[in-house]
């Protein structure tokens, strides 16, 4: 299947309640939204997953962001294949960081990061991921941290600590919440890792990070690490108020 099939294909499965369903994914107003359920775009992708780069390209480049959907599932699922050699997988890194501009929302991140990028640098440098989370473009950021996922996985956790904390601070909510999950998971393969990098954060990180950093914890546990996070935004207050009380007094 090419391109232009896989369209046509996808405009045959569109509908005007899932174009309303699927309306908050667009990257901006210039991105159009074609209406189809995710799980066909999937579905459709995997049996389209020898489609050749040239015409996965052509799909990025599509206005749809259902087909930008597609084009990263497919390259999900051909970094999976057992059968992809490692110079497939090399072209499939390069072109996910070459086209990053059309890989922008964070939908688009998460259906592909984990395998093209990092199952692709488990035992490579990862200095692009540093780069990226640098980057002024929310996406890129969000790929630096979720791609540690499949380190993570592999009970590779250091990259995880030191990005989460490079972006710990971020100023978009979609880092928190990438934050959250890829420090939940590391929690899950090494728990007293994880409270210790809580017992140092825990007061001032984002209380969406925390929350969802927090969710596999018993109740004790998110208590003690909330709490903490409610005493910081106490104390914060009170000395905004002096500050404020000082400034009206002058």
């Amino acid at each position: 299947m090419n391109a232009k099939q896989f369209i046509e294909r996808l405009k045959a499965l569109s509908s005007k309640q899932t174009q309303k369903f699927n309306a908050p994914l667009a990257a901006d107003k210039k991105d159009q939204i074609m209406g189809v359920k995710m799980g066909q775009i999937f579905a459709l992708a995997k049996e389209s997953m020898n489609m050749e780069l040239d015409e996965v390209e052509k799909l990025l480049d599509h206005p749809a962001h259902e087909a930008r959907v597609g084009a990263v599932s497919i390259m999900d699922f051909q970094a999976r294949s057992k059968k992809t050699t490692p110079e497939r997988k090399k072209e499939l890194f390069d072109m996910y960081i070459r086209r990053h501009d059309r890989i922008n929302t964070w939908d688009l991140v998460d259906r592909s990061a984990i395998w093209v990028v990092g199952s692709y640098l488990v035992d490579k440098p990862r200095k692009i991921l540093y780069k990226l989370a640098k980057s002024k473009m929310m996406a890129e950021r969000r790929t630096a941290i979720v791609s540690t996922l499949y380190f993570i996985g592999k009970d590779d956790l250091d990259d995880t600590y030191k990005l989460a904390e490079m972006m710990l601070y971020d100023k978009e909510e979609l880092i928190h919440k990438a934050n959250g999950w890829a420090l939940r998971y590391a929690g899950d393969k090494d728990k007293k890792r994880l409270l210790k990098f809580l017992d140092q954060y825990a007061a001032t990180m984002p209380r969406v990070t925390l929350r969802y950093t927090l969710e596999k914890m018993d109740k004790k546990t998110k208590d003690h690490y909330m709490g903490l996070g409610k005493i910081k935004s106490k104390v914060t207050k009170q000395l905004n108020l002096r500050k404020l009380s000082a400034i009206v007094l002058k």
